[in-house]
């Protein structure tokens, strides 16, 4: 199973570009080149677009290597070449003529020293032993899939900084170990850094990272300064674009928190905007949600997912290093699917004729089944949850004016029960479609994303990270490591509908109401129908009076 989910892994990371996966000169020559386009997020309201300037930078990466072949000796490492090699070389001798195998099934469970392994592939070992597995020796590199497993899950046990430091320090030993071959394990250190500077970039907004990686450019880079000066460009650039993109959402959100106009004030419908006015093909407002998804999909880092947990682990975080940020990208990706759902809600609910607000609830209807097509289930939840609001299903006078039989459908795609099955299924289908595509349309897959939020969440939660003896559980980790490689994927799709600036300057920047502002709008549309409702509407006017 273990070994089965690293060549998932593997398979998913061999599809992800270089602005998500390393980039080295290093690899063999033979491998082939993919083109990849880097996304830079400029703030263009000022040019009357929404915000979603995007400039392309093309650059080359090679696909990644074939994973490594285990030493019939010792599966975990190559012995290694330090001060104390021949001591470690003499301990994998021992760890050798001293396994302790058993049979489960077709497979074998064997430790070497501090590592386990079940038919060949990694299961536990300890914090120590997984740091020293990731520093390559004049014999060793590190399989990819492991590389990207412990970079990720690390940030469980120590801080990224504490691990860079620990790295660090072994690569020091390797050189004053006066093994005139070191020469010969820097390209490889050089490699492992440049993956993890390009699948982890944001690591490196710490400036103890940035100084550590100094050190070590220092250390190991003395023969090859032009390939690490060209990391350090990529990273850098990098960071650029993550930063004018963090800048770009909050002048957005600056200018959608603007409040909304007294509901109090009496407008013809055909003076009010709303969507219908911006855009009433529901295929067009489709694309463009999906190219808001994809470009705040492409600034969530991979890490993300797991320093979430780290930061709400009292036990594995004694230390205190991870410090949350006002809002991650992740948190910020979150916001965008209530704040659509709240607009939907607000379209809807706004005080006009009943036929226009039935026109908007079939137009919204017609968005989420071309959203479905398209592959972009987080904007067709966000749209079904908008619309399932109770100050929108209350509107029944409105409701009996649409044609439900399409929205039901919809409904019934996204019914959370079993554990929302039928969505798993449709999604499963979209990954399919997307692996043999033939056209750019067909590779989008946008999942529910809080929903792979609460997937990755309950893996983490209802599996241990340490095991009895101490050991890191590093079956769990490769299951981290292969939900998270899988959105990787995702990510990285360049949307390839051309772009509506009005549309998108009205999605991300349209006030929308708050919980009781929608309520009372409901209560503006149709009437109250009791005197329960009747007390709620004027509770609801002296409060938003204040």
């Amino acid at each position: 199973f273990t070994c089965n989910i690293k060549k998932n892994i593997n398979h998913k990371l061999a599809k992800v570009k270089s602005s998500e996966l390393p980039h080295s000169s290093y690899r063999s020559s033979s491998l082939s080149s993919a083109t990849t386009k880097e996304h830079h997020y400029n703030n263009s309201s000022s040019n009357g677009g929404g915000g979603f300037m995007v400039s392309e930078n093309l650059y080359s990466s090679p696909q990644p290597h074939s994973p490594r072949q285990h030493s019939s000796s010792c599966p975990g490492r190559s012995y290694r070449h330090t001060s104390s090699s021949s001591g470690s070389e003499q301990s994998c001798h021992n760890n050798s003529a001293a396994v302790k195998a058993r049979n489960y099934g077709h497979g074998i469970t064997a430790s070497y020293g501090e590592m386990c392994y079940h038919d060949n592939s990694l299961v536990s070992a300890s914090l120590e032993a997984l740091i020293q597995h990731l520093v390559p020796t004049v014999d060793y590199y590190p399989d990819r899939s492991y590389v990207f497993t412990f970079l990720l899950s690390s940030r469980l046990f120590l801080h990224p900084y504490e691990l860079m430091t620990r790295v660090c320090h072994l690569c020091v030993e390797q050189q004053r170990s006066g093994d005139i071959r070191f020469r010969e394990v820097a390209p490889k250190l050089v490699q492992l850094l440049t993956e993890w500077t390009e699948t982890f970039p944001y690591d490196f907004r710490d400036e103890r990272m940035m100084r550590c990686l100094k050190d070590m450019t220092h250390h190991v880079a003395r023969g090859d300064e032009v390939t690490m000066q060209q990391m350090t460009q990529r990273l850098i650039k990098r960071l650029s674009a993550l930063g004018q993109y963090e800048e770009a959402v909050a002048a957005l959100n600056n200018v959608a928190n603007e409040r909304p106009a007294s509901l109090k004030t009496k407008q013809a419908p055909g003076q009010r905007n709303d969507v219908l006015s911006v855009c009433d093909d529901p295929f067009i407002m489709a694309q463009q949600l999906t190219h808001i998804e994809l470009d705040r999909l492409s600034f969530i880092g991979p890490e993300e997912f797991i320093q979430t947990f780290a930061m709400k682990d009292p036990i594995e975080n004694q230390k205190g290093f991870f410090r949350k940020r006002k809002t991650s990208n992740l948190e910020a990706y979150v916001n965008w699917f209530n704040r659509l759902s709240y607009m939907v809600a607000t379209e809807i609910c706004m005080p006009v004729k009943k036929k226009h607000r039935a026109r908007i609830i079939e137009f919204f209807i017609d968005v989420a089944q071309e959203c479905f097509n398209i592959g972009n289930f987080n904007s067709l939840m966000a749209i079904i949850t908008g619309m399932n609001m109770s100050p929108v299903s209350r509107l029944k006078k409105t409701w009996s004016k649409v044609n439900t039989d399409k929205f039901e459908i919809l409904e019934h795609q996204m019914d959370p029960s079993s554990n929302f099955s039928n969505y798993r299924t449709a999604l499963r289908g979209a990954t399919q479609r997307s692996e043999t595509a033939h056209s750019s349309q067909e590779k989008i897959v946008i999942p529910f994303f809080s929903l792979l939020i609460k997937d990755i969440y309950f893996l983490n939660e209802g599996c241990a990270s340490r095991l009895p003896n101490g050991h890191i559980n590093f079956e769990k980790l490769w299951e981290l490591a292969k939900q998270v490689s899988e959105f990787l994927v995702w990510r990285q799709v360049v949307c390839p509908f051309d772009r509506d600036r009005r549309i998108l300057q009205y999605l991300v920047t349209t006030p929308v109401f708050s919980e009781d502002e929608l309520h009372l709008a409901s209560y503006e549309s149709e009437g109250p129908e009791n005197n329960m409702e009747k007390d709620s509407r004027r509770s609801l006017r002296c409060g938003l009076k204040q």
